[in-house]
């Protein structure tokens, strides 16, 4: 089986992204909002961590996509003239986005996410992969996809929004003209719950690779274009948007096309949200677990510059960066 790894990317200090962003700003006028804060667009070097991980634990996997607008990581170049060069391959978004060129630029990874199926010559079996995503220890393809079903992390909870008060409250927010909700990730699994059939109750995944079929969201969008066209109309995150993620699994789950395995763990650090303490605590946890094969770093840049380095040596330690894998280090 022929799996490729598929890895979204930007830079938002680059001048060019930044009067892009600032451009589309302007033409909605008013301030700027959550889903446009710098740290969504920062750069703090994950992209290393993340491909040298799937470098050094899974090397199994046939290529690397990296998903950009108009950027060339860094990385890629340093690439050139190394084994590793032919393997890992720029993707820019006007290619899947090809015949809705009109939705760009985009600044909103729940969109670039619903188009990820449409990158050229990519394989049936694919693991997205967001930049912050890394690999911890070595780890098979079973880890992902078993006799062609994905393999899924979480667990299932009861919807929320699935009551008929929560349906109540939407319809008055739409008639006085508010947005219908946050566009928080909960929210946005509910919902892609309900487009696969799911009505009362959700696969929650928490923030881990995902695992994809890339034939399951091709048919479901052939169905539905007026979906994947509204979709792809938000440049910025909204509270309207599925998760492409989320939206796979379920519909993946219906079919029975689904194996379910929370044996490999992960472990998220929020620098924006959990105490020094705690994300050391998190840290020891990972090396003493043998179970936590992943980790996420959400917005590293938010975190003081001593724990930033502190976390950034304990990345060096663990997977290391992408010259010393390739040094065989």
């Amino acid at each position: 089986m022929n799996i490729d790894a598929v890895i979204p990317w930007v830079d938002g200090a680059d001048p060019a992204h930044r009067q892009r962003l600032e451009a589309h700003l302007a033409s909605r006028g008013g301030g700027r909002p959550p889903a446009a804060r710098p740290t969504r667009f920062h750069d703090a070097g994950e992209l290393d961590w993340c491909v040298a991980s799937i470098l050094r634990f899974a090397p199994w996997f046939r290529r690397i996509h990296v998903v950009t607008d108009r950027q060339e990581p860094a990385l890629v170049a340093r690439l050139r003239g190394t084994p590793a060069a032919a393997r890992v391959r720029v993707v820019d978004h006007r290619e899947i986005f090809a015949g809705h060129e009109h939705c760009l630029p985009t600044f909103n990874s729940r969109t670039i996410s619903a188009v990820l199926w449409r990158i050229p010559d990519l394989a049936e079996h694919y693991v997205c992969f967001n930049d912050d995503f890394m690999i911890l220890r070595p780890i098979e393809p079973a880890a992902f996809f078993r006799d062609d079903r994905v393999v899924l992390r979480g667990a299932w909870h009861a919807q929320a929004g699935a009551s008929a008060l929560a349906g109540l409250r939407r319809l008055f927010k739409r008639a006085r003209g508010d947005a219908v909700g946050r566009a928080g990730n909960r929210e946005a699994q509910e919902l892609s719950a309900r487009l696969a059939g799911f009505g009362r109750r959700y696969f929650r995944l928490p923030h881990v690779p995902y695992p994809y079929r890339r034939a399951t969201l091709q048919a479901f969008f052939a169905a539905h274009p007026d979906l994947l066209g509204r979709q792809l109309a938000h440049a910025l995150r909204s509270p309207e948007q599925f998760l492409a993620e989320s939206l796979a699994a379920h519909l993946e789950i219906a079919a029975g096309h689904a194996a379910f395995d929370d044996d490999l763990r992960v472990v998220q650090l929020k620098p924006g949200e959990q105490r020094e303490w705690r994300l050391r605590a998190k840290l020891r946890a990972a090396d003493r677990d043998a179970r936590i094969a992943f980790a996420c770093v959400q917005s590293l840049d938010q975190a003081s510059a001593a724990l930033q380095a502190e976390i950034a040596a304990w990345l060096d330690r663990r997977i290391g960066r992408v010259a010393q894998v390739l040094a065989g280090g």
